[in-house]
């Protein structure tokens, strides 16, 4: 096995497990590795420090399986790995008989670079990193026998495996494709899923529970969403009685599957709901210009700030956009605004709250701070992994 050793101080993040190691605190690489083959990592005093997935092309040089310097990373490991993430969301009261469920969450459950979804008896694997690709026959064969799973389906194209050095992988590794569409059922709303195509593996399941929250406060309320991709807020608004629900998303192809996933729920009322093709920005502008006014606006934008050196311009995105949501509230009316930028922490997050309610004139309030749904757990040693973040806020 080769040796990765580090430069002198560089030691500390490996010491405090975080799982990885940026090239510029790379000293050697002694022997020979390949990309996503296990090195073992040293101190530069050869002081062992754990055993991690080599990856020469990325920034991220190296990703730590594991820091024991004898464990073994072989079929075992990743059998071990995945069978301990899937007891994990089992043994949570919250996920239980959810058809829709993350099984694998990359670094916060051991295994940088997977993330694993089920649907149903279907699960979709994205593998983002060289050494997830290196033990994709492994990771798949744990997936199969912890969950019993009919089929395993590949979405890894997503563009940062082009830092890898990885180019992208899709198809079916284990089974065959459903004979009828792939659907779920979400707090009692029926959703079409399309895992080939749609965003991340199918569908953002990270909002399950805040999409149940909003069901549970849209009663009597006319209410907007915002970046309402194939609809998973707005059916909740409607099926929590909402006098009105007005979707809006840039994306034609994404309005149509939210209006198919409704013709899925017979039972919703259909009259209550609208669907608008528009830039989001723009259209607030229009409503503010029209004088309209909502009761609950939700408020789900895309990704600003895929790392910190897109903070600066990210905020300025999310304080016009907060702006705006204030300003079109009725006195006493809630935003449910989120953040999914990792470069965007919780603390900036909400001074840009803030700052957007203080320039838009209008006094608020914290209701509820919102986070990913339990099955999305953060490493402590990985608090990067906490991507998305929200606040339920009142607005007077």
């Amino acid at each position: 096995m080769a040796q990765l050793i580090l430069l002198p101080g560089k030691e500390r993040s490996a010491f405090k497990h975080h799982p990885w190691l940026f090239a510029g605190s790379v000293g050697r690489l002694e022997g020979r590795a390949r990309p996503g083959d296990t090195v073992e990592v040293l101190a530069d005093n050869l002081r062992p420090l754990g055993r991690a997935a080599y990856s020469p092309k990325s920034q991220i040089r190296a990703r730590f399986w594991t820091f024991d310097a004898e464990e073994s990373i072989d079929d075992a490991f990743f059998k071990r790995r995945v069978a301990a993430a899937v007891a994990l969301r089992q043994s949570l009261p919250e996920l239980r008989g959810q058809q829709g469920l993350r099984l694998i969450h990359a670094e916060s459950d051991g295994l940088p670079g997977v993330i694993a979804d089920q649907y149903g008896d279907t699960v979709v694997v994205q593998l983002t990193s060289a050494g997830a690709d290196k033990w994709r026959n492994a990771i798949v064969a744990g997936l199969v026998k912890a969950t019993g799973c009919a089929r395993v389906y590949e979405r890894s194209d997503s563009d940062v495996r082009g830092l890898e050095g990885l180019g992208p992988t899709t198809g079916w590794l284990h089974g065959e494709a459903p004979k009828t569409p792939l659907s779920i059922d979400e707090n009692g709303v029926r959703l079409a899923i399309d895992i080939a195509g749609g965003h991340k593996t199918g569908f953002y399941l990270d909002q399950r529970e805040n999409r149940a929250l909003l069901g549970q406060l849209s009663a009597g309320k006319d209410v907007l969403n915002c970046f309402c991709y194939t609809g998973g807020f707005s059916l909740q608004a409607l099926a929590g009685g909402a006098k009105s629900v007005l979707s809006i998303d840039s994306s034609g192809p994404a309005l149509a599957q939210a209006q198919a996933n409704l013709a899925l729920n017979p039972t919703l009322p259909a009259e209550r709901a609208q669907w608008q093709e528009a830039d989001v920005f723009q259209a607030l502008r229009d409503f503010r210009k029209a004088g309209k006014l909502f009761d609950l606006i939700v408020l789900d934008p895309p990704k600003f700030a895929p790392s910190a050196a897109h903070a600066d311009r990210a905020a300025k995105a999310y304080k016009d956009i907060n702006i705006l949501g204030c300003r079109l509230l009725k006195p006493g009316g809630l935003l449910m605004t989120y953040s999914c930028s990792g470069g965007v922490g919780l603390e900036m997050f909400q001074k840009i709250i803030a700052d957007s309610a203080l320039d838009a004139g209008r006094s608020a309030r914290i209701v509820r701070r919102l986070s990913g749904a339990a099955d999305h757990p953060v490493a402590l040693n990985f608090p990067e992994g906490e991507y998305l973040k929200g606040l339920l806020v009142q607005v007077d």
